[in-house]
């Protein structure tokens, strides 16, 4: 069976935690991605994520100005993340306990990769 580090996507696309939500929006549409992690502000931080489901549930939804709104507010942190040597039916476990769309791959230092719903199902069809 494939492991997390197989499957992942490799274009991670991140962003400061400074950022407005509107620049977050933006890069979002320009890269053609749903979520963004959000850099650490040292190495002895955590990283966080921002996803389309956040833009919309915390600020669009209550009327809000995204331009008004920083990524911090509103991204998770600390994230679930997984081994990049985890076995994808444990990645597959793993976010379903956890109620997850997706776990970063970090490794060498920082993030490498995200493991998708899609990429679980995709190892499972192709495997």
């Amino acid at each position: 069976m494939p492991t997390a580090q197989d499957v992942m996507t490799t274009d991670v696309v991140m962003i400061e935690g400074d950022a407005t939500v509107l620049a977050a929006m933006q890069k979002m549409r320009d890269e053609d991605v749903r979520c963004l992690v959000v850099n650490r502000r040292d190495a002895s931080d955590a990283y966080g994520m921002i996803t389309q489901r956040d833009i919309c549930y915390k600020v669009l939804a209550k009327g809000e100005d995204p331009a008004k709104h920083n990524v911090h507010e509103i991204m998770s942190k600390p994230l679930v993340v997984v081994n990049k040597d985890l076995d994808v039916k444990y990645v597959a476990r793993l976010m379903a306990n956890m109620g997850l769309s997706r776990a970063p791959v970090i490794f060498e230092g920082g993030v490498q990769g995200i493991v998708s719903l899609s990429d679980v199902i995709d190892a499972h069809l192709n495997g």
